[in-house]
Formats: structure tokens, C-alpha cells, sequence
């Protein structure tokens, strides 16, 4: 039987089950602003009363900075659809 899923795929969407804790990881330039930016982008997919857990990182040499943005998850689409304002963004160089 043929699948329209990618390898690994269906493994990825048995896996995760819907709501759950969800540690988002961003890189971007360091910057004082890219912590908001990022806030920004992901709260537009969320509820207002989503609760978001930000831990920064700054790399070696200064230059790029990590935030791991832990929230409550709702869809695999609401997912998609962060990812998808991450790569739009200027500001952000890689998301995980």
C-alpha cells in the first residue's frame, strides 16, 4: 500500500500527541531585540493565555544568540505554522 507521507513522518505524528510542552529552538544575530521579535512571531499562533518559558544562550564569540521557547503546543498545524513565520524572519537564522 503507497503513502502520501514522507519517511519518517508517520513516526513523527505518533509520537507527539496534541496539547504538549513544547521546547521551540530559535538562533538568531545577538541583538537586544530578538528575544521580543521571536515572542512576537510565536505568540501569533497562540492563544492570549499561552504561558511562554524563554532560556537564552549566547554563543561563544557573542555573535548569535539561542532561545529554547517552552510552551503548550496545540496542533501539529499550529506547529507548521510557527515554523513557518521562523524561516519568514529576517531575524532568524535557524529554528529547531
Amino acid at each position: 500500500m503507497m503513502s502520501d507521507q514522507l519517511p519518517g513522518e508517520q513516526a513523527v505524528n505518533e509520537v507527539m500527541e496534541f496539547p504538549c510542552e513544547f521546547p521551540l529552538k530559535v538562533f538568531g544575530l545577538n541583538n537586544p531585540e530578538f528575544e521580543q521579535i521571536v515572542l512576537d512571531l510565536v505568540s501569533a499562533h497562540c492563544s492570549q493565555s499561552t504561558r511562554f518559558q524563554v532560556k537564552k544562550n549566547e554563543s561563544k564569540k557573542g555573535k548569535y544568540q539561542s532561545l529554547t521557547v517552552t510552551f503548550t503546543a496545540q496542533s501539529r498545524s499550529q506547529m507548521d505554522d510557527i515554523y513557518q513565520s521562523l524561516t519568514d524572519s529576517e531575524h532568524v537564522v535557524m529554528s529547531l
